[in-house]
């Protein structure tokens, strides 16, 4: 089964996404801030990162830096959902060899399903 880690700070949408990608055979892991997420990640070595830019206590730039410093992190695919345009985005986000940039409000859920399942054949 094919595991993905969701790091997004907010329940509802990580919920909602939860709900998506488990009805479509994902195993589906939530981390709820930047911090969390990397040890999730680091934990259960998932297929497939989405992860939000804007969290507490480490936001996304942080997290997806700390993933790429680690060995275990280099290679696993990582895409960016956020409300953040990506004129917006900090500086190096793209930098940080993310897989795509999804801004939330642009794509339906199994859209975002969609992608997933393109990055990860």
């Amino acid at each position: 089964m094919t595991k993905i880690a969701i790091i997004e700070d907010d329940p509802v949408i990580s919920q909602m996404y939860r709900m998506k990608f488990e009805a479509d055979g994902f195993d589906v892991e939530l981390a709820n801030n930047g911090e969390r997420g990397v040890a999730m990640a680091k934990a259960i070595s998932p297929d497939i990162i989405l992860m939000d830019l804007q969290m507490p206590e480490m936001d996304g730039l942080a997290a997806l830096t700390a993933i790429r410093k680690a060995d275990w992190g280099k290679d696993i695919p990582v895409i960016i959902l956020t409300n953040l345009g990506e004129e917006e985005a900090p500086k190096g986000v793209r930098a940080l060899g993310i897989h795509s940039y999804i801004v939330k409000a642009e794509l339906t859920p199994r859209q975002v399903v969609e992608r997933v399942k393109q990055a990860l054949a």
